[in-house]
């Protein structure tokens, strides 16, 4: 006797009756339950950066994928945060009169922190050198080329890449976008560029290919993680004691660019395009070194230099190559980029000297209000985590608060967010992280680059379909080299059927009915040919019908005239 759900023993009874040889009582288990398919992990995102350690008990751990499941396994794997430094300028009666921080250049150990305080599980981190090797492209792609090689990624953050130049970041996210469409099992989460307020420089270098893999966020967040320095790291600089000088600098793609001149000046740097043929240079009182005429494309740093020799009122300012091959792209923006004070003077002592004084632990309070600024998907990346978690991935990661942020670095408003979440022109959705009152820092957008495609415009659709494609592709790998017959067939029909009906009760599909909610298509004559067969092809065809965010809630209201 059989009972529904239940396997069946058979007894004295099998197929093959040549293999009973010796009398006895034999038994058979005949499975009658179909394979089932577990869903795959939605939200494991890959970090690429550089971190403290490259090497751990003599053996290398830079360009490797490595899963950390917490901040503090993060740590002990990979060491500390890069050292932020502070300069800070006092008086007679050492009275604060300005403090300046210097950011590190490394800032993944503040985004491993931001993820895992968001909700964060599961991650994978990408080294790709120490604090001592410096940003280039060829890192960042050498980290994509790993995280490749790795199949539990979904996830691909890049706002390390982001301190790159304009170009090489965006050619980095193009790359990223290539890879997710390559394997189909991963999105990506974008940031805007800092000073690219409106994302227009974007979407202009993003392209057009396969942007339905990846959704951008804007703009920066502050954070209230506060910076990790030493005593060293802070300079103290007494303005009436200190010398008139100090020295700035700046790296800009391949040129560095100093001045030299008094301690309170802020010289700043711009560079321009034009319609003249010749590099132009100039100094206004301001402080203000203009560089006019780039090409768009950039100009070789050779020939730059050239027409810097030529010019004559260079006014403290210098420019030295640092990579005499490469290009010097524009600038956006049109009130320039500041350059970093190097040194102050004579004046200059560090904090550690102070120690035990009335002014070091008035230095250290203030120290303690300065926090850091990150791109904000690692927080996103948290906030996809959590969505998933506790609601699925179906749920759009969207009107979510997030944790230990004071808010954007700047306000975006309703008439602003317009023009990001609706491209009218190319069609690049880009998602705004907003300050509600009340409410806190909420991620108000879920729409993917493709913001003009109807199938694709929303993260959670787009997701959804990652999850099931990559579920059920691993599952039906017992059906290769099955027979390619209607009893394979129904195996996988049933599997399929019943994995997708799980995510329907949830919530994850539409639809009133099974039927209205999802199919499976098998078998000769609706999916394959006779020639399918022959070739060892199994056609399945799989619908579904995706749940969408309601992303604009409309309200009608009418008067109701007054009944006598």
């Amino acid at each position: 006797m059989e009972f529904l759900g239940m396997p069946s023993i058979n007894i004295l009874k099998s197929n093959n009756m040549s293999s009973f040889l010796t009398p006895d009582v034999y038994t058979e288990e005949v499975p009658v339950l179909p394979q089932s398919i577990a869903g795959v992990s939605t939200a494991v995102p890959a970090f690429i950066g550089f971190t403290e350690k490259a090497v751990k008990e003599g053996k290398s751990i830079s360009d490797k994928a490595i899963r950390v499941s917490t901040f503090l396994e993060f740590k002990e794997i990979y060491g500390g945060a890069q050292k932020s430094e502070f300069e800070v300028l006092i008086d007679d009666d050492e009275q604060l009169q300005k403090l300046t921080a210097t950011p590190p250049a490394s800032t993944l150990y503040y985004a491993l922190d931001l993820y895992f305080k968001n909700g964060g599980g599961d991650c994978y981190i990408v080294s790709v050198g120490s604090f001592e090797d410096s940003y280039t492209k060829k890192a960042f792609e050498r980290g994509l080329e790993i995280l490749s090689k790795e199949d539990e990624p979904t996830l691909i953050m890049l706002g390390e890449a982001a301190k790159l130049s304009a170009n090489d970041y965006y050619a980095i996210c193009q790359q990223a976008l290539a890879q997710c469409a390559d394997l189909k099992d991963r999105f990506c989460i974008f940031d805007i560029k800092r000073d690219d307020e409106d994302a227009s420089g974007f979407r202009n270098a993003i392209g057009t290919n396969n942007l339905k893999y990846g959704a951008a966020y804007t703009p920066y967040i502050h954070t209230s993680l506060n910076h990790i320095y030493d005593d060293s790291d802070v300079s103290i600089i007494n303005l009436s004691s200190s010398s008139d000088t100090a020295f700035f600098e700046i790296i800009h793609d391949s040129i560095k660019i100093t001045y030299t001149g008094s301690i309170s000046e802020t010289p700043k740097y711009r560079i321009n395009g034009g319609s003249g043929d010749t590099i132009e240079f100039s100094i206004p009182s301001s402080k203000l070194l203009t560089i006019s005429n780039v090409p768009a494309d950039g100009i070789v740093v050779n020939d730059l230099l050239a027409a810097w020799e030529a010019f004559e009122d260079k006014d403290n300012f210098d420019i030295e190559a640092v990579n005499q091959n490469g290009l010097v792209n524009q600038t956006p923006g049109a009130s320039g980029q500041e350059l970093i004070k190097q040194s102050g003077g004579e004046g200059s002592v560090s904090l550690e000297s102070k120690e035990g004084t009335a002014l070091y632990s008035k230095i250290k309070s203030e120290l303690a209000k300065e926090t850091i600024v990150l791109p904000p998907s690692a927080a996103v990346a948290g906030v996809y985590a959590t969505t998933d978690r506790e609601r699925g991935v179906w749920k759009a990661p969207a009107n979510v608060s997030i944790n230990s942020v004071i808010g954007p670095v700047v306000k975006i408003s309703s008439a602003d967010q317009e023009r990001l979440n609706v491209d009218a022109t190319a069609g690049k959705s880009v998602n705004a992280i907003r300050s509600f009152v009340g409410k806190g820092t909420l991620v108000w957008g879920a729409r993917t680059l493709a913001g003009n495609d109807n199938e694709w415009r929303y993260v959670s659709v787009r997701r959804l379909f990652n999850m099931i494609e990559e579920s059920t592709k691993k599952a039906s790998h017992f059906a290769v080299f099955e027979s390619n017959d209607p009893t394979t067939w129904l195996k996988v029909k049933a599997m399929i059927e019943s994995f997708l009906y799980g995510i329907w009760q949830q919530g994850g599909l539409v639809g009133s009915t099974e039927e209205q909610a999802y199919f499976v298509n098998v078998g000769l004559g609706k999916t394959m040919t006779q020639q399918d067969i022959l070739e060892g092809r199994m056609v399945v065809e799989i619908g579904i019908a995706a749940a969408r965010p309601a992303e604009f809630i409309i309200l009608k209201f009418s008067h109701k005239l007054q009944e006598v």
